[in-house]
Parts: structure tokens; sequence; C-alpha cells
């Protein structure tokens, strides 16, 4: 085992005072004191308690502060995903978040609350699906950002060298942010990864697509949205396509991320509440750096809009191109596509006009080359940075075309394909390209809206359907409702995961906790009206003695009360929405300040 790479299967003693981890097979032990939190790295002797019982990880995630102390996150389970680069790369399957202090007694009762609702946001960011490692691979870098490395920043640990964009557990790995301990430091990258071994032409090779999230203005879909002061944009991803025969290596990166100004869709109860830009802010200066970055990350950039060029979205499309203009980067194109309406009446074969337009480019583009015996025979020095509104469905739909195209180029180019040659529309690896970008798509959205994403019908058929109609339907419903009712508390817990917000010494106690938030009286009243309104009107319609004027005065009063509750709730949306508390959003007026 090389000095830089992680430990993976170890032994876990707990004593009173002490955490022991014991890697398997090691002359070493980690120490780390439950009390004064001093972790220390020993040549194992007779350190290890005797009659404890052993537990077995195979990861530390790292520390994390909440109100009764500090809590160590330890990974308990792994599945195999598969092999890229000859390296193995897991995923998350079970972890345990142990607390340094075994006893709550020091907690008041209300402390002890809020501590199980810190705990329950620590368990549930962990449980979303799913967070990729690799002990001996650095899986936040694509191929090319590797091949540039120098050779000793290689030979530094995976979490000193990862590329922090795409570190979920970085906060936590700070307290073991120490040379000694880099064999100790785990990264996750959260997103999507499918390792695929294929045959095309009785040729064998490896399929992979990895998709990375950054941790960088990270939340949910409405309380996320746009960009802030330093250039990061919400629901950004890195998604990279390899392939690997017999060694020789072709990688090709698209980006996607939310349009890159100031702007919000401030959830209230609405099916869907209208996007609008925020007054008063810089968008040039935050978009400059957005793009500044981008080229500096990527080379050139050309910026696919996919939003509607009508209604209520039209208002971003034009300040967005607006905004490209004026800036007039000479290495950045802007290129705009009302995909509802150029698609419409299912019509998503005109989107093969689209990709016409983006070919020329897609070539000056090229990907990056590497054979074999290690010459390089090119780079990729631009990428399609795609946007929807949530980045999500048409964006999908559009970079699966993309990297189509870009990979029956490349298997031309490593003979896997003659020339003119396109891949089977009717072969198994058609099937399994479409399976893995829809599968890709519906991941991406779990982890940003709640629910799998939207038009992936077109991405595993080729075509759109009525089942998918309905299907979309169904998650739109979804998202709707975790969207309004649920992502607050989602996205306090990503904030706090991320270190976005750090829990403070005495908080419930002689520090105010953000989780107690007084709702006004419209909270509780309105919805036990509108619930009793409404069994009174049933009562009324279904159980009457006989219908006459009095019954059915009765049945027009309690639907009338009906009518007018649920109109004061959606009147008053704003206030019964599941908001973050942690780092709230700033509402005035029911607008929500990013």
């Amino acid at each position: 085992m090389a000095s830089w790479e992680i430990h993976d299967d170890m032994n876990f003693y707990i004593t009173a005072d002490k955490f022991y981890i014991e890697p398997n097979g090691k002359s070493e032990v980690l120490i780390i004191d439950r009390i004064s939190r001093e972790t220390s790295l020993q040549v194992k002797t007779n350190q290890l308690p005797q009659g404890i019982q052993v537990r077995k990880i195979c990861g530390i995630l790292g520390v994390i502060k909440l109100i009764s102390g500090f809590h160590l996150v330890v990974m308990t389970h792994r599945v195999f995903v598969g092999i890229i680069n000859s390296q193995v790369v897991w995923r998350l399957a079970g972890f345990d978040v142990i607390p340094f202090v075994p006893s709550l007694t020091h907690l008041s009762e209300t402390q002890k609350v809020q501590n199980n609702v810190y705990l329950a946001m620590i368990r549930q960011v962990l449980d979303t699906p799913y967070y990729y490692f690799s002990y001996t691979y650095d899986i936040t870098h694509t191929l090319q950002r590797l091949h540039s490395m120098p050779p000793d920043f290689m030979q530094t640990g995976l979490y000193e060298r990862a590329d922090s964009r795409f570190v979920w557990n970085g906060y936590l790995l700070k307290h073991f942010h120490r040379p000694e301990l880099r064999q100790y430091s785990l990264p996750l990258i959260l997103g999507f990864v499918s390792v695929n071994d294929v045959m095309v032409n009785n040729h064998s090779f490896q399929w992979i697509l990895i998709s990375r999230r950054s941790v960088h203005r990270a939340g949910t879909r409405l309380f996320c949205r746009g960009i802030d002061q330093t250039g990061s944009v919400s629901n950004y991803v890195e998604t990279e396509q390899i392939v690997d025969v017999r060694g020789d290596k072709v990688s090709f990166v698209q980006t996607r991320g939310s349009i890159p100004l100031f702007w919000r869709q401030t959830p209230n109860l609405k099916y869907k509440p209208p996007p609008e830009l925020v007054a008063g802010r810089d968008h040039l200066i935050a978009c400059s750096k957005h793009l500044d970055a981008q080229m500096i990350h990527y080379g050139r950039q050309v910026l696919v809009n996919l939003i509607d060029h009508r209604g209520a979205e039209d208002v971003l499309e034009k300040a967005f191109a607006t905004t490209i203009s004026t800036l007039g980067y000479q290495n950045v194109r802007y290129e705009s596509y009302d995909f509802h309406a150029e698609c419409r009446k299912m019509r998503y074969d005109r989107l093969h006009n689209l990709i016409a337009r983006l070919a020329h480019e897609q070539d000056e583009f090229g990907v990056f080359h590497l054979r074999r015996d290690g010459t390089l025979m090119s780079s990729q020095d631009g990428v399609f940075r795609t946007n929807c509104i949530d980045c999500l469905d048409r964006t999908n739909v559009v970079q699966s075309m993309l990297a189509k195209r870009s990979l029956e180029q490349s298997l031309i180019k490593l003979g896997v394909l003659t020339t003119g040659q396109r891949i089977d529309p009717n072969s198994t690896f058609e099937w399994l390209f479409k399976n893995v970008w829809a599968d890709n798509a519906d991941m991406i959205s779990t982890q940003y809206s709640g629910t799998g994403a939207l038009k992936t019908d077109f991405t595993r058929t080729g075509k759109r359907t009525k089942m998918g109609l309905l299907k979309d339907g169904s998650n739109s419903l979804t998202r709707y409702y975790k969207n309004n009712f649920n992502d607050g508390f989602r996205q306090d817990a990503i904030d706090l995961f991320l270190g976005n917000y750090a829990v403070k010494d005495g908080e419930g106690l002689t520090v105010q906790c953000p989780l107690v938030i007084q709702k006004g009286w419209k909270y509780g009243t309105f919805p036990v009206v509108l619930l009793f309104a409404f069994a009174m009107f049933f009562t009324s319609a279904v159980y009457p003695q006989e219908y006459n004027t009095e019954s059915l005065l009765f049945i027009l009063f309690w639907g009338s009360m009906v009518g007018v509750t649920g109109a004061g709730i959606l009147k008053y949306g704003v206030e019964f929405v599941d908001w973050p508390k942690l780092v709230p959003a700033v509402r005035s007026m029911g607008k929500m300040e990013p």
C-alpha cells in the first residue's frame, strides 16, 4: 500500500474515555480521547482494550459538533461499484454517528430534543443516495486534471489533493487534516457513478459515467437558486464520460449549473411560483466570477440555455443573454434554445437541430485522450455548460445527446467502430447507454428536488410516451409537496453537514437555538378551520336526513368556508412553507433573498 492510500477495513473499540481504531494488518492504532478530543497515532503495543466487543468499520467520515458535543461519523457498510483506472470504487451503504460524550445528562430536556433534530439532519444527509469513494483513487478529479498534476502532488493524501468543490465530508474531515492522519481521511463525492463492461463489434471496453455535485451553494430546489457573491451557482454538477479500450482512455466532460444571476423562486404553495430577478444586486460581477472560474477549470465555454423564451422564464432568458453580451468574453458563447417550444407535441427529434448547431464547437473542444503507453494524444479545452430552470430534466436530455455524439467519435478513434459507423440503435449497448443516462438524471434530481427526473422516458427510449407523461405528472406533484413542506429541514441538514452553520456552545440554554421559530397565528388557525369546514361540508353533503332548504344552506355555508379558508391559505402561502432555520432566507413581503 502506498503511503497515501486510505485504510479500509478497521477494528473499532469504544471505551468510556477513548475510541481506538486499528487498521487490519497494521502495526499502528489511532486513539481519540473522548473528553479532550485529542487525536494521536501510536505504534500498536498494548493500548487496545481487552474484553470489549470490537466493531468493524470501513472508513472514517469525520467529526461534527452537535448540542451534546462532538460526534464521530464512521462508515459501517459499503457496496462495490466497479473498477476505474485499475482502482476499486465503492458506494457508501451504512454509517454510524457516535457521540464523544456517551451521556446526555448534561443537557436540558429541550436541548435533548434539539440535539435529536440535529442528529436526524446528519442522518438524512448521509442517507441521501448516493455517496461514492475509493481508498486508492481520486474520483473528485477528471482524468485530465489527474494527468496534469505534478508528481509530488500525487504523493499527498487523497483528501489533501482532492478537488474541494466535490468533497462532501470536507467539513467533517477538518479534524483529521494532519499529514500523519492522511490514511484515515476518506473523501466522499455525492452524485452518480456507473461502471460498465461492454462489447461492441467484438471489442470489449469500459464505459463509465461519473457525476460530481458541488458543495458550493448546495441545497434544495426552491431554496437554492441562481448565484452567490462568490460566483458559485446552485445545483452545479460536473459530469465525465470515460471510455477505456484496453488501457487507451478517452474522457469527455460537461457541466451544468443554475443560471448565473441573482434570482429566486419563492415557495408560496403555488404549483409553480414564477422565477424573478433580484433587484439591487450586481449580476455582472457575480457572473464574471463564475465564468472566470469555469474557464480556469475547463477552458472555453458554450452556455446552452434551455429555458422558455416566453412566459415566466423569459425574464431570465433575456437577462442571461444581456449579461453575457455585456461581459463580452472572447471564449464564451451563449446558445439559447427554447426547449419546450421547439419540442412541443412531443417532437423531441427536433433536438438534433440543437446538437447540429453545437457540433462544430464540440469538435473544436475535443476530448482528453491518453494512450496506454502514457502518450497524451489530445486534451479537452472547452465545455458545454448546460442549464434549464432546475438544471435537471431538459439539461440531462441535451447532455446525454452530446455525450452520445462524443462517444461514437471516440469509439471510431479507438477502432471499436468503423469510420462513419454509429452505435446500433437495437444493440444492448444502446439500451445500456440510455438507461445509465436516465439513472444519472434520476439520481441528480433526487438529490436536488427530492424526486426522480422528468422526461427520462425520452432518454431511456428515444421518444416521448404517454406513460412517461403520467410519471412526470406524479413526480411533479411529489416535488410540489416536498419543496413546500419538507425542504426547509433538508436545506438545514445540508447547511449543517457542510459547515455553513456550526452549532454554538450552550445552544438551547444560554444561546438561542435557531430551530425554535415562533409561527404566526395563521399557521395553526387556517389548517384547523379548513379541516373542520371540510369535515362539516362532507358530513352535510353525504349524510343529510333529507334535502331541504336548511340542509342545502348548511352545505353552501360549509362549502363557502372551505373555499374561503383554502383561498386564505394560498394568499398567505409563505406562512405555511417549511422554511430553513439555520441559514434562513431573508423574507420580506413574501420575497426570498438568496
